[in-house]
C-alpha cells in the first residue's frame, strides 16, 4: 500500500491490518456507501480486478461512495485465506469501520464471484439497504440455499458464457427465492467479462439510476 495514495486505508481487522480504498462519488453524492468484495483470493482475485473496479467506477458515476478492500491474505490485508467463514469477518470489521466513518451513509453491498457469496452471507446482520451480486457461485463449493436475505433493491449480473459459474444454476436458484433479485443475464458473456466491461458498467447504471429516481 502506497503511502502517498490518499485513498489507501489500513483498516483493523480480524487477521491484522486490511488493505483499503475509498473512493468518493464522481457526480453529486448521494447518501450512500458502496462496499464491494472481490473474487477467490486462491485464484488471484483481489480488490484491483477489473469487474470489481468497473463496479466501483459504475457506481461512482451514479453518485455512491465506494470502499474496496482486500481480504486476509490479499495484498497488505494479513492473515491467511479461509473459505468464506474469515472473510466475512473481514467484511464485518470493514462495514463497522465504514459506518463509524460516515455515519450518515446508508450501506450498500456488492461482490463479485466469491465477494458475491460473503456479501450475501453478511447482508442481512450488517443492514445492507441494496445488494449487487456478480456472477455469484451458485452450485460450486459454497452453499447457497440456507441464505437469509432482506428484502431490499437487489441486481444479479450473470453471463450466459460463463465458463466458471453454471448460468443455469443461477436463473434457478433465484427465481426459486422467496424475493427474487432482478436478475440480468449478458449474453456471450464469460465469467471475468472479457470485452464486455463497459456492458457491464451500462447494466449496473441503468439499474442503480432506477433505484435511486424510486
Amino acid at each position: 500500500m502506497s503511502n502517498l495514495d490518499p485513498a489507501a486505508l489500513a483498516i483493523p481487522g480480524p487477521a491484522g491490518r486490511i488493505e483499503a480504498i475509498f473512493e468518493p462519488a464522481d457526480a453529486p453524492a448521494q447518501p450512500l456507501l458502496a462496499v464491494l468484495c472481490h473474487p477467490l483470493p486462491t485464484e488471484g482475485g483481489s480488490m484491483h480486478n477489473k469487474v470489481v473496479t468497473t463496479t466501483a467506477r459504475a457506481l461512482r458515476e451514479c453518485g455512491i461512495a465506494c470502499l474496496r478492500f482486500n481480504f486476509r491474505g490479499v495484498g497488505s490485508s494479513e492473515g491467511s485465506f479461509d473459505d468464506g467463514r474469515g472473510e466475512l469477518d473481514d467484511l464485518r470489521a470493514v462495514v463497522a469501520w465504514a459506518r463509524a466513518q460516515h455515519p450518515d451513509k446508508g450501506l450498500w453491498l456488492a461482490g463479485f464471484s466469491f465477494g458475491a457469496w460473503v456479501s450475501l452471507r453478511g447482508a442481512v446482520e450488517l443492514g445492507a439497504e441494496a445488494l449487487i451480486s456478480i456472477a455469484p457461485p451458485v452450485g460450486r463449493s459454497w452453499d447457497f440455499s440456507a441464505l437469509a436475505l432482506p428484502e431490499v433493491p437487489w441486481l444479479v449480473v450473470q453471463g450466459s458464457a460463463d465458463e466458471i459459474v453454471d448460468a443455469d444454476a443461477v436463473r434457478a436458484w433465484a427465481s426459486a427465492l422467496p424475493h427474487p433479485p432482478q436478475l440480468v443475464e449478458m449474453p456471450d458473456t464469460s465469467h471475468f467479462f472479457h470485452r464486455k466491461l463497459i456492458d457491464l458498467r451500462g447494466v449496473l447504471q441503468h439499474c442503480v439510476r432506477a433505484w435511486l429516481s424510486a
